[in-house]
């Protein structure tokens, strides 16, 4: 039996999200702080600051759990990083630690910043790390949220997390620098993944979620084609290896089956049907096991 921990916050709603549609839902109140999940490889359930997670995980409180690629560095925890996730603080996917400076500072890259910079982030440990490899001294201030908001006023440079750059543009902000990328990440405590006991029950878990991300934006497509049909419409049709054929009783027509793009089916099932596709089934899925 392992124990999990989940972030709370912005990364919150995706992970519950997730682990429901996993069929592994977190069952809780709003104060509720020891959540479950009624699955019997899981024991103890915990929602905490995505900030913490790494640490607890290698201090072997948590067997796995949910974090951001940059909570790990700067947390320095040793962990072992076993699935990436296909979202993140900000949006779908990678993310990135950047160097931003109010749009009137005359400079365009973090080598310009002035010594003795005020700096505000959420990130100390990093930030400190990046300027001390360029060699400029800098006042680094945590920060505890809406950090491009204290540039100019009551800082030089801000060190934030994004994906677009767009909210810090709208504060007037411009980015000179990037200190890393970032995602969202499954974690592991390296002596419960080297367990084979726990590292079984971990891998089964990682297999449910990630079954439903790689079934995302993705649906079943089902139709009846007549065999004059068949290699046209089998030579044009997408597929995660090949379509599934099977010969229907008693008539010249074929069953075809295979996973497409949902993105992809509303100019799909018109090209089908025309190509002589009969019967389409549009069928959603919400696992994808490989």
């Amino acid at each position: 039996m392992i124990n999990i921990a989940l972030p709370k916050g912005s990364l919150e709603e995706q992970t519950l999200q997730l682990f429901k549609e996993a069929d592994l839902e977190v069952r809780r109140t709003d104060r509720d702080y020891n959540p479950q999940i009624n699955d019997a490889r899981i024991g103890k359930v915990k929602i905490l600051r995505p900030q913490e997670i790494p640490t607890y995980i290698e201090m072997g409180y948590f067997d796995m759990g949910i974090s951001g690629l940059d909570w790990i560095h700067e947390s320095g925890a040793q962990v072992k990083e076993v699935a990436q996730l296909n979202y993140s603080k900000t949006g779908p996917g990678i993310v990135k630690i950047v160097v931003a400076v109010h749009q009137s500072e005359p400079i365009s890259t973090v080598s310009e910043i002035r010594p003795d910079s005020r700096i505000t982030t959420e990130y100390p440990k990093l930030t400190k790390e990046f300027f001390e490899k360029l060699n400029i001294p800098v006042r680094l201030f945590p920060s505890y949220g809406a950090s491009e908001a204290k540039v100019p006023d009551l800082m030089d440079v801000v060190v934030d997390l994004t994906e677009t750059g767009t909210t810090l543009r709208k504060n007037g902000l411009k980015i000179i620098g990037q200190i890393m990328e970032s995602y969202t990440t499954i974690i592991a405590n390296i002596a419960s993944f080297e367990d084979p006991v726990k590292r079984k029950e971990i891998e089964e878990i990682v297999t449910l979620l990630m079954g439903v991300i790689d079934a995302r934006n993705k649906v079943l497509i089902s139709m009846n084609v007549p065999a004059a049909s068949l290699d046209s419409i089998v030579a044009n049709l997408p597929a995660l290896k090949k379509p599934t054929v099977a010969k229907l009783h008693g008539i010249d027509y074929f069953s075809l089956e295979t996973v497409v793009l949902k993105s992809k089916v509303n100019t799909l099932i018109p090209e089908l049907k025309a190509a002589g596709a009969e019967d389409i089934l549009e069928i959603p899925i919400t696992k994808i096991v490989r």
